[in-house]
């Protein structure tokens, strides 16, 4: 349903009566800016965290913009419309005149339109209005990584924020790799927005994060009071991501998620690895799961390298079709520089599939001791990486074992159900806060 179809009425519920919420079912507002999975790991987590939370018996209601969440039966969405100013196949598009229905669109236009990425911000003010107009309706709101300023005020429920990674991260590494003075005067403009997320992420009485590794960067990059961050690992689906043997091991190919040609994913590097690669091993290929850029420097790199014909994209698949794809692969591959976590990473262990991936950021966590449940390699290191997919595409008895290994980490440490579990409890952690200190407290 739209917003706009939200019918305002008595309050009913425990949430209403200000009733103790105890161990009884919760009612929870889940918000999301951009919740679409094909997006990135963000739209992943909304999906998967809300069906788990209502496997457990909360009540969950994802709110959220285009590109709309895909949701889970029994997880109703409400749609927050934005003026979806990035869509395709006319991103940064001029609204209509008719388009405009309020000094928020204007805002979210005028922003674009000066170089800099609106969407955090109009999307925090736009909940703050829906979110006002159905005020006891829930016992606790939490945002996915919004961090915009219209969610400091009191929106009648304690906020939980789940932080993955600081995009203050983002911003470097892009700034990092402009070559031009232009270049980076335009990324400083459209990283703008992480000005605000700062200010606002250091007023945030309760923030949720994915890693040991964010835990850290939060603190150092946003300032936020490490007392007031707990770690949730995610995982993945382990029922959707499993073993099946009966689909064929595809000779050379290696599989990879990169859902943006940007200096994050190091996707790049691992173009450049696979020509080093395929001097000695020519059926090595890449499938790579996201949209082809058609420039950018994965585009000169594979034009360069003559790679045209061993480098695929595919966007658009259904979850089977995805499984099927990494559970084909001889190899799965995380090249990124940085990851917050690294969801592909778990869903790939959790298939058997043998999987060679970067120290950066978080993703030691999740993938393990290097020759026990995965080959490690630094980030940004070509060299490296092709030594590695070249070592495990040539041994089998080792693509055997560390498949095995990585499954078996994967279910002992990285589920959506332990996901749930863990929020929920921080969900019964921030109302207690809150009704010690009034919705007055200290932010």
């Amino acid at each position: 349903m739209t917003a706009e179809a939200v019918e305002s009425g008595p309050r009913t519920g425990a949430a209403a009566s200000g009733a103790d919420p105890g161990d009884r079912p919760l009612r929870i507002a889940l918000l999301t800016y951009k919740g679409n999975p094909f997006c990135g790991g963000q739209g992943v987590y909304v999906r998967h965290l809300a069906r788990e939370l209502a496997r457990l018996g909360h009540s969950v209601e994802v709110i959220g913009a285009q590109p709309y969440p895909v949701l889970d039966e029994g997880v109703p969405l409400t749609e927050l419309p934005s003026l979806d100013l990035y869509r395709q196949p006319d991103p940064f598009r001029t609204p209509g005149r008719g388009e405009y229905r309020d000094w928020i669109d204007a805002a979210e236009v005028a922003t674009m339109w000066t170089g800099g990425f609106p969407e955090p911000l109009t999307f925090s003010l736009r909940a703050r209005r829906h979110l006002a107009a159905r005020r006891g309706e829930f016992d606790v709101i939490h945002d996915n990584q919004t961090l915009g300023y219209g969610l400091l005020a009191d929106l009648g429920a304690p906020l939980v924020t789940t932080i993955h990674h600081p995009i203050t991260v983002d911003r470097q590494l892009d700034l990092a790799a402009a070559t031009t003075r232009r270049r980076r005067a335009s990324v400083r403009r459209w990283y703008a927005f992480t000005r605000m997320q700062k200010r606002v992420a250091r007023r945030l009485p309760s923030v949720l994060t994915v890693s040991g590794s964010s835990k850290q960067e939060i603190v150092e990059h946003l300032g936020v009071d490490p007392r007031r961050i707990r770690v949730v690992h995610i995982g993945a689906d382990t029922d959707l991501w499993s073993p099946d043997p009966a689909v064929a091991e595809i000779p050379g190919r290696i599989v990879t998620t990169s859902s943006a040609d940007v200096p994050l994913k190091g996707l790049v590097h691992l173009v450049e690895a696979l020509a080093k690669l395929r001097t000695g091993n020519p059926a090595a290929h890449l499938v790579v799961v996201g949209k082809r850029a058609e420039d950018g420097p994965v585009a000169r790199a594979i034009e360069r390298h003559g790679l045209a014909d061993a480098v695929e994209f595919v966007k658009g698949i259904s979850d089977t079709e995805l499984v099927d794809l990494v559970r084909g692969a001889q190899i799965a591959c995380v090249p990124s520089l940085y990851e917050g976590f690294s969801l592909p990473a778990a869903e790939a262990m959790a298939t058997g599939t043998p999987l060679v991936a970067t120290t950066g950021g978080a993703i030691p966590e999740v993938a393990g001791p290097d020759g026990e449940t995965c080959l490690a390699v630094p980030p940004g290191d070509p060299g490296a990486l092709a030594d590695a997919l070249g070592r495990l595409l040539g041994d089998a008895e080792l693509r055997a074992r560390l498949g095995a290994a990585g499954r078996a980490r994967v279910l002992a440490r990285f589920t959506w159900k332990q996901a749930a579990i863990g929020t929920a409890d921080l969900y019964r952690q921030a109302i207690a806060a809150r009704a010690a200190t009034g919705p007055g407290g200290r932010r």
